[in-house]
């Protein structure tokens, strides 16, 4: 079996991880539209056009046919919703996308339906706002206060995050962050809709917890890991621990029975002092926390090529270990 990773940017871990499930049967092959590390890490790599380009498609699908690629699986979040609206493009080549659908890619990508959604199925998350002006209202009429967050609607990582204090900061980093959108990779999506492409929420009190929903390659629930954020670094997570799951498994199963994702769902909460949890952020792919529950002692590459070869779930490969405290690392790559 052959698996190609797109998008894989600097995630070397997830190439060593899928290389290590097929242990030996099979190659990884990775993919990006500039060269990283991560694909000189790779059995064999290709470099491809922007991912909104007009070829992107096609020319993967080629890659794929000439290296025999059984399996597609996206490590970024602007690749998913694109591979998703050609999934029959792929499997009519009886090559497996393990990528969720469109619908479901959509509402992680964009914080506004993250929110709309979370609110339908009746899970908490901060009050948020696209209008600068219902932000004012709010803050006028007392149901919302400093401090508040600002970011990208259609953002991901780090870009553009401000912490707001009081209204001078509040028109100054709005006009700011919008520039900022519209001179990065953020001003495709945006775009859809420039004058609401900046979401603005109420800060939440607590602690940052990660939570990863797996579900099998129909979108039926398997099972939610966690782990406590220890510290940050660039937007991701760079030291935590694995904690007990279960306070977040009714969570974790409203979520999988309600977006139907493929395979992990990463998602980003904080707990308050009275135990609420509060859902940020939802990633329809491996985030930058699974190493720290693959050290756990999970394996989900290795359970998604047993479902991809039609075996069954095996609780070997997704049970967690909790109080695992692990951090993760940068080697250099001589080229």
């Amino acid at each position: 079996m052959n698996i190609l990773l797109t998008s894989a940017g600097r995630r070397t871990y997830m190439v060593e991880y899928f290389r290590q499930a097929l242990d030996g049967d099979g190659k990884v092959f990775a993919s990006n539209s500039v060269l990283t590390s991560t694909l000189l890490r790779s059995d064999g790599f290709v470099i491809t056009p922007n991912i909104y380009d007009k070829q992107y498609i096609d020319f993967l699908l080629s890659f794929c046919k000439e290296k025999k690629i059984d399996a597609i699986i996206s490590l970024f979040d602007i690749d998913l919703p694109i591979l998703a609206k050609n999934r029959k493009v792929f499997e009519n080549a009886n090559i497996k996308l393990v990528v969720s659908n469109f619908e479901a890619t959509a509402i992680c990508n964009d914080k506004w339906l993250t929110y709309k959604f979370l609110s339908n199925i009746g899970l908490k998350q901060t009050q948020s706002f696209l209008k600068i002006d219902d932000v004012k209202a709010a803050i006028k009429n007392g149901s919302i206060s400093y401090p508040l967050f600002m970011k990208p609607r259609w953002g991901m990582g780090s870009i553009g995050i401000y912490r707001i204090d009081n209204d001078e900061e509040l028109d100054v980093l709005y006009k700011k962050l919008h520039r900022e959108i519209f001179n990065t990779y953020l001003k495709y999506e945006s775009a859809a809709d420039r004058d609401s492409s900046i979401i603005i929420q109420q800060a939440i009190k607590g602690e940052e917890y990660g939570i990863e929903i797996l579900n099998d390659l129909e979108g039926n629930y398997v099972t939610t890991f966690a782990k406590k954020k220890l510290a940050m670094r660039s937007g991701e997570t760079d030291i935590a621990e694995t904690v007990d799951p279960r306070p977040f498994e009714k969570i974790g199963q409203a979520l999988s029975s309600h977006l139907k994702h493929i395979g992990n769902l990463d998602v980003d909460c904080f707990v308050t002092e009275k135990g609420d949890i509060y859902i940020l952020e939802m990633n329809c792919r491996f985030g930058g926390q699974y190493p720290f529950t693959h050290n756990a002692g999970v394996n989900i590459p290795k359970q998604i090529i047993e479902w991809l070869k039609g075996n069954p779930t095996n609780p070997k490969y997704t049970t967690q270990k909790n109080g695992v405290k692990s951090s993760k690392e940068i080697l250099p790559v001589l080229f």
